[in-house]
């Protein structure tokens, strides 16, 4: 691996300036039960967009707490026990990146770590540097920046390990920003860095940062996510459509060669994927066809704009380029009832008992309350700020983000579910 540079701007621990990887641990990468995750990535830690709370309704008083961030961002805030991770560029040029940790109850700030961008910052005016959402594993953050900084950290703040993956692979970048969002299963952290130029993804070693394996990819601008779809074995979506890998070597387990988006991500619900394709397209995991996952269902009334479908119980939520909400069966694909929204809608909703939470571009959170035939909005807030970042879940609220802002969201009714998905 070549050698990188990162230089910190501020910390209060002391984090040493000579070396790229730095391993100060090497404690178990398993998830147990006693593992404080709650929302570790970008779809959730069971990546159906579905949380296991109840939220009853919405409005002024839903707001249990605000603060400021220190830059801009598009990314998912991951919760982790009681704390609350969000990542930020700030800077003429975007090019100081900052994590952030806060308390999750108070929104009292932690700790931040802020580092220099070695990579291009340069990016769309409606998008950030800070548009990945990291991940964790319960003990370790992992964050990767548009510029392709990666950076590990504990879960106090301390720095584990760094790269400047530009260093490494000087040609990827795309005009408009990168912003695919990172996994991580069996101690392996999967980096899809996909552009029309040197397009590839990467299996990390999750204690040291180093490559345990590169893969190329389609050489086209890529924003969608890495899905775990099993322990150990991740799903790389691109215009060509969905490929499975094993996490420990990078080998091919299927191809699903239809072509898919580049733009809304994937969605697993147990052992069914829904794939951003021909509208949408259910595949059965759990059988195949000839080395190929089952496809079960198309459906063109079901194809999602921006935003990723998700998915809990038996049905499947998509929301259009035209602001229409529709829920579909996942049995079949066919239409159970449409809702239009206000929007336009960047950020993918997440499902909170029998609602559903969509925020739109300007700031306007809408919370559906739905049944297998009905649905309508039941309680609305106006933030009054652009926001673009997916919320994330806790054990108690959900939230959001801004450039700006970020929100802690409760209902007084909220309460865990005890059901879980397929």
């Amino acid at each position: 691996m070549k050698r990188s540079t990162f230089l910190v701007l501020g910390r209060q621990t002391q984090w040493p300036l000579l070396a790229v990887l730095l391993l100060i641990g090497r404690g178990g990468d398993v998830v147990t039960a006693a593992t404080p995750v709650g929302w570790p990535a970008f779809q959730g830690p069971l990546g159906s967009g579905r949380a296991a709370l109840a939220f009853h309704d919405l409005g002024e008083q839903s707001i249990a707490w605000q603060v400021s961030l220190p830059g801009r961002g598009l990314s998912t805030p991951v919760v982790i026990g009681d704390q609350v991770i969000v990542t930020c560029s700030g800077g003429p040029q975007q090019d100081r990146l900052s994590i952030v940790c806060l308390d999750a109850a108070t929104g009292n700030q932690q700790w931040e770590r802020q580092l220099w961008a070695t990579g291009r910052t340069m990016c769309h005016n409606k998008t950030s540097v800070a548009a990945p959402t990291p991940c964790s594993d319960g003990e370790r953050i992992y964050a990767l920046f548009s510029s392709n900084d990666l950076v590990c950290l504990d879960r106090s703040g301390d720095l584990v390990w760094l790269r400047g993956i530009t260093a490494d692979y000087p040609n990827v970048s795309n005009s408009l920003g990168m912003s695919s969002s990172l996994v991580v299963t069996e101690g392996v952290v999967v980096a899809q860095v996909e552009n029309d130029s040197e397009s590839y993804a990467l299996g990390l070693d999750a204690l040291t940062g180093e490559n345990r394996w590169r893969l190329d990819r389609p050489k086209a601008a890529n924003w969608t996510s890495p899905t775990v779809l099993a322990q150990g074995i991740v799903g790389l979506q691109s215009k060509t459509g969905v490929d499975a890998v094993r996490v420990a070597d990078g080998t091919s387990v299927w191809q699903y060669d239809g072509g898919a988006s580049t733009i809304p991500s994937s969605c697993r619900l147990g052992q069914l994927l829904f794939v951003p394709s021909h509208g949408l397209t259910a595949l059965s995991l759990a059988d195949s066809e000839g080395g190929k996952p089952k496809q079960l269902w198309q459906s063109s009334r079901l194809s999602p704009g921006t935003p990723s479908p998700v998915a809990a119980g038996e049905t499947v939520f998509t929301i259009s380029r035209g602001d229409v909400l529709t829920a579909g069966k996942i049995t079949d694909g066919e239409r159970r009832w449409q809702l239009r929204l206000k929007g336009p809608f960047s950020a993918t909703p997440v499902v909170l008992g029998e609602r559903l939470l969509a925020v739109s571009e300007t700031g306007l959170a809408q919370l559906i309350g739905f049944t297998e035939s009905d649905a309508e909005v039941v309680g609305t807030l106006d933030l009054k700020d652009e926001v673009l970042a997916s919320p994330a879940v806790g054990k108690d609220g959900v939230f959001l983000r801004s450039n700006s802002t970020l929100w802690k969201l409760t209902s007084p009714e909220s309460v865990l579910a005890s059901s879980t998905d397929r």
